[in-house]
């Protein structure tokens, strides 16, 4: 499939961001399924829950995704028999592994699709489940949408056609493969535009539109806590639905994504709290982007199959561009050679000896004691040895405000991520391409979070970095920084 529709920076970041963001409800949710939050929780990624996950660990809702992405990332169309087939058969590998926590839906599919299904045995499959119980509109191809919303970006009545045809290899019945489509129209909506549709803004393209308008319509004017009844796939869209229009913070603060507290607020209604945070994570993803993921959850995001938050990234950076890589072949390629860009560029901060800033080029000759790297520009997938730890983020060197969705937040989010590692006692390394712009910036906000002053910081950092030169927007961003520490101090 050649995904025609050309993203802008931008909307990749949310495309992204969709996935990542499903991803880390899911991982969010884990640890209370099936329990009574307390109404002040404040969610982490505690692990536990019915499958006994690690911290991080996301559970079968992104385990299936992943099945799914994986098929989506070479370019191929997912309404074709032959990607169905692959679908099918991840759900079977995936399966195959025992993993700790399955629906009881799909378990049953599964079960009785067998090892090595084709696509059309396994609908055949689900037919017979939903034939025998008498219903099969669970929530269990609803949390796994992420991966299908995102390949038909540029194309509203394939992703109608693809979201049925891999929610049916599961989940037989017609709400529960609707409300997939619901799904997905709404993320398109909001990757493309950067805001979250109305029903006018989708209905062109909803089934039954009388009754999505109505369901919708009572998830918006219902508090999220009446919406526990969330283990089916109408009552899992109302909740999510319901946390995301009633969250306050993300229309308040231009500066910082809401993320903290939507996901509270999903979570705290209870029941099925893995799938209605992956629910709404697909669509707080496209609204904020993958940028607006804390480092502190992306860094231990992990599960099946043995993948990280990389992993995700790179998919869904894939299926938005329709399998094709970016610039310097990113990210299929091992190492980005950056030679061209400038010399290595290495020296300690100059407030801190146990953090080394500097450029790319560096990463080739890394001290031996150097135990953790923070990237904020592309790196293959082997660029960083692999005995060190790495934190990447998406920061662009640009003054243009398309250019970085959430800069004010990134920037922060970079100097706690070293921050951390610091108080780990692990040495760091913290580069960008060149050392001029992005590097100093950060080097300056970690400074500032020690307590030195903006002005020194600067100083300080440039004596050490002589061509460094922030960007206007970092420069901006670094004022506001320094006003928020001061106001919290």
């Amino acid at each position: 499939m050649n995904n025609s529709y050309r993203l802008t920076t931008a909307q990749r970041d949310r495309a992204v961001g969709a996935l990542l963001g499903s991803a880390i409800g899911d991982a969010l949710g884990a640890g209370y399924e099936f329990t009574t939050p307390a109404p002040d929780l404040t969610p982490a990624m505690i692990g536990g829950g019915l499958g006994g996950f690690a911290p991080g660990e996301w559970t079968d809702d992104t385990a299936q995704a992943m099945a799914i992405a994986r098929v989506a990332a070479t370019g191929a169309d997912l309404r074709s028999e032959e990607s169905i087939t692959l679908i099918a058969q991840g759900f079977a590998d995936w399966f195959a592994g025992g993993p700790a926590d399955v629906g009881v839906q799909t378990a049953a599919v599964l079960r009785a699709a067998g090892r090595t299904p084709t696509g059309a045995d396994m609908a055949s499959a689900a037919r017979q489940v939903h034939e025998r119980t008498g219903r099969s509109a669970g929530n269990g191809a609803l949390m796994r949408q992420a991966p299908v919303s995102i390949a038909y970006l540029h194309d509203p009545v394939a992703l109608v056609e693809a979201s049925r045809a891999v929610a049916g290899l599961t989940h037989y019945e017609t709400v529960g493969q609707d409300a997939c489509v619901v799904w997905g129209l709404i993320t398109r909506h909001t990757v493309l535009t950067g805001q979250l549709p109305t029903f006018d803004d989708i209905a062109e393209h909803v089934p039954d539109p009388d009754y999505w308008r109505g369901i919708l319509h009572e998830a918006e004017t219902q508090a999220p806590n009446t919406f526990s009844a969330n283990g089916w796939a109408v009552g899992a869209l109302q909740a999510a639905w319901s946390s995301i229009m009633s969250a306050p913070s993300w229309i308040s603060d231009g500066h910082l994504p809401g993320l903290d507290d939507t996901f509270a607020i999903v979570i705290r209604i209870g029941h099925d709290t893995d799938t209605t945070a992956a629910i709404a994570g697909q669509v707080l993803g496209a609204l904020w982007g993958a940028s607006s993921m804390p480092a502190r959850w992306r860094h231990i995001l992990h599960g099946w199959p043995s993948s990280t938050a990389r992993d995700v990234e790179e998919l869904a950076t894939l299926i938005a561009s329709g399998g094709e890589p970016l610039a310097y072949d990113w990210p299929l390629v091992d190492s980005i050679d950056y030679s061209d860009f400038g010399p290595s560029i290495i020296t300690p901060h100059p407030f801190d000896m146990g953090l080394l800033i500097g450029s790319a080029p560096a990463l080739d000759e890394l001290p031996d004691d150097v135990e953790a790297v923070v990237s904020l520009c592309l790196t293959g997938r082997k660029q960083v040895p692999a005995h060190v730890e790495q934190v990447s983020f998406r920061l662009i060197d640009s003054p243009e405000p398309d250019q970085n969705l959430n800069l004010d937040f990134v920037i922060a989010d970079a100097a706690l991520a070293v921050q951390s590692l610091r108080a780990q006692g692990k040495r760091v390394f913290l580069h960008c391409v060149r050392a001029e712009s992005r590097t100093p910036t950060v080097a300056i906000a970690y400074a500032m979070l020690m307590g030195v002053p903006l002005a020194q910081a600067y100083a300080g950092v440039l004596q050490v970095l002589p061509n460094a030169h922030p960007n206007r927007a970092f420069r901006v961003s670094l004022e506001y920084f320094a006003a928020r520490l001061h106001n919290s101090s």
